[in-house]
């Protein structure tokens, strides 16, 4: 039986409870810290949030930083 969803974070990660959201804020380590910036850039991204000249500088910051 699938659990029902408490939320969504960026449109790609599902939150299942409150306590769902507090284990990934207290286990959050240098790598999943870099996951959900670059996902929380590419929701904004999706939403129109940014001109296509930030859009570029965004895109090559994370490329640099994914190396």
């Amino acid at each position: 039986m699938e659990q029902e969803k408490y939320g969504n974070l960026f449109g790609t990660i599902d939150l299942l409870s409150e306590e769902h959201l507090e284990i990934i804020l207290s286990t959050m380590d240098n790598e999943r810290a870099l996951y959900f910036l670059i996902e929380s850039v590419k929701s904004a991204h999706r939403k129109g949030s940014f001109t296509i000249g930030e859009t570029e500088i965004i895109s090559k910051a994370i490329r640099v930083l994914l190396k």
